[in-house]
């Protein structure tokens, strides 16, 4: 691929502010911690509800009831670490006697170093996708250390897109910039790229087929996509590295009259919230993020909802392409949507604040069961009446793998090798058992051959398999009867005890082995769980 002269010396660039530049950039100032007493979290929580039970009402729906602790915690520990539980957690879980300890472990959670490493992929995910792109001019790896570092630091979510949309420099220097870099190939940026995915990430609206014709099933126009674009027109990549010094004007090629157009900057709605003065991209930032622009909060509120049950809060509609704010047709959702946008806005743009008042609703705290004789209620949940059941993502299924067999808490306190172990196993499992890539929260369907790599695949055959390494081996030495070996392993692999039926079936299988054979029993149990559907699921 030919890259122009000005990327090959900027590159040498580029690999030394990597080392210094970004290591030594001032930290960021410490916001508070999340703490079990969010801030007023509750009158938020009460508005939403109320919502959701007029919406139970108007559809003749019951709610389920609430999910028991274990099945919650469950939930939350897949939800922002990506992994079940280990053992010491939920041990210490249940030695937890506070009547509010779900709270608490959902401000541990947020506090930890994991919430912000997960969700940063999560949300690199949206922001820039999975492909690595140009490395001579895209790092993102640096974009999602960046976007954690920001998570941990509780740094205000418009400003972290203000800094993606307009920041200039160098992407190793400056990892913001990867949202940019991204789109450089063929020696030019993508500036149609640039404005498809700064709208579907930022303000959840799929816009790209106006991109060649007025779209057909809503109200934006190809003139208003080519205005967004222009927003990207004067980017450039310099030897100082991305700015907006570009001296052509941004130009398109009419498909009917092949002549060329020149489009100036423009906005689709809100004209009056974009700036008079300042570059393209800062301009484009500020209406981006604008107090008013009630599109961007519901944008990051409908994606959070979306990695917090595993599917967004209006279900039938992909993540990024939320309805009008005003369109009457959602005006149930909308109204939920607008309840946690509004505190969202009111509290400083808050991710973490954000995800505590979802996690503690009571929307994410009922079954997943549909009340018996319940009219109208279905597994889907689509009013949240119930617990949605949806598939895991394919890195929450490797992870709670990896937990399961660990026992205890892996972390960035774990050893280096077993950091670098699990980041290598979730990488290859994740390859073969296929990555949805950026549509992560659209409908999962599962297909024999991952059925087959997770029943036959090496990384199975490792994490069961008797040895002093895995829970297995450890399990059947420690526990001090059959019985409480079967009960850690559905711990460990399910987060909850077995049933009195599966507790004898189990029990008698490993009673029945020698002592020699003990370990092997207790593998192919952790191996059943491992292959069950209810490991596989969120519920």
């Amino acid at each position: 691929m030919r890259l122009p002269t000005v990327v090959a010396p900027l590159a040498v660039v580029a690999a030394v502010l990597g080392v210094t530049g970004y290591a030594v950039q001032p930290p960021l100032p410490d916001r508070p911690l999340v703490s079990a007493d969010t801030g007023g979290t509750a009158s938020t929580i009460e508005r939403l509800e109320g919502l959701l039970a007029k919406s139970w009402s108007a559809h003749g729906l019951t709610a389920a009831a609430p999910a028991d602790d274990l099945t919650v915690l469950r939930r939350l520990t897949l939800a922002l670490a990506g992994t079940v539980p280990s053992l010491e957690e939920i041990r210490r879980f249940e030695n937890d006697t506070r009547p509010d300890r779900l709270s608490h472990w959902t401000a541990q959670l947020l506090n930890d170093v994991r919430f912000a490493d997960y969700f940063s992929e999560r949300l690199a995910r949206a922001f820039v996708g999975v492909d690595g792109g140009q490395f001579i001019v895209f790092r993102r790896d640096r974009f999602t250390a960046w976007l954690s570092e920001q998570l941990k630091k509780r740094r205000p979510y418009d400003e972290m897109v203000r800094d993606m949309i307009a920041t200039d420099g160098v992407w190793t220097d400056k990892p913001a910039v990867n949202f940019i870099s991204a789109a450089y190939a063929n020696d030019a940026f993508d500036e149609n790229k640039l404005a498809g995915r700064a709208v579907r990430a930022f303000l959840g609206q799929r816009i790209d087929c106006a991109q060649c014709h007025d779209h057909p099933f809503a109200h934006w126009k190809q003139s208003e996509f080519e205005g967004l674009a222009a927003c990207f027109g004067k980017t450039r990549m310099s030897i100082v590295g991305v700015d907006d010094g570009r001296k052509t004007p941004f130009e398109i090629e009419d498909r009917k009259t092949l002549e060329k157009r020149v489009i100036e900057p423009a906005v689709p709605f809100g004209a009056e919230w974009l700036p008079a003065d300042g570059s393209p991209r800062k301009r484009l930032a500020a209406w981006v993020t604008h107090p008013d622009n009630r599109r961007f909060d519901r944008a990051i509120v409908n994606r959070v909802w979306g990695l917090m049950f595993g599917r967004p809060l209006i279900a039938d509609r992909p993540v990024d392409d939320l309805p009008d704010p005003d369109d009457p047709a959602f005006n149930e959702q909308n109204a939920v949507l607008d309840v946690l946008a509004d505190d969202f806005r009111r509290h400083g743009r808050d991710l973490r604040r954000l995800v505590a008042v979802v996690a503690g609703s009571s929307a994410f705290r009922v079954d997943s069961r549909v009340p018996e004789n319940a009219s109208g209620s279905t597994a889907g949940g689509c009013h949240w009446e119930v617990f949605p059941l949806v598939r895991l993502r394919p890195e929450q299924v490797v992870g709670s793998m990896l937990q399961a067999a660990s026992i205890r808490t892996i972390d960035r306190n774990s050893h280096l090798f077993t950091r670098a172990l699990r980041f290598f196993r979730e990488r290859d499992f994740v390859e073969d058992f296929g990555d949805p890539g950026e549509n992560e929260l659209g409908e999962r369907v599962g297909t024999v051959p991952q059925a087959l790599l997770r029943m036959n695949g090496e990384l199975q055959k490792d994490l069961t398999e008797p040895n002093p390494f895995n829970a297995t081996t450890r399990i059947a030495n420690s526990a001090p009867d059959p019985a409480s070996c079967v009960e850690v392993a559905y711990l460990i692999c399910l987060t909850r005890r077995p049933t009195t039926e599966e507790s004898e079936f189990f029990t008698n299988r490993i009673s029945e082995a020698s002592s020699k054979k003990r370990d092997e029993a207790v593998a192919d149990l952790i191996w059943t769980l491992f292959n069950s559907t209810e490991f596989s699921w969120n519920h």
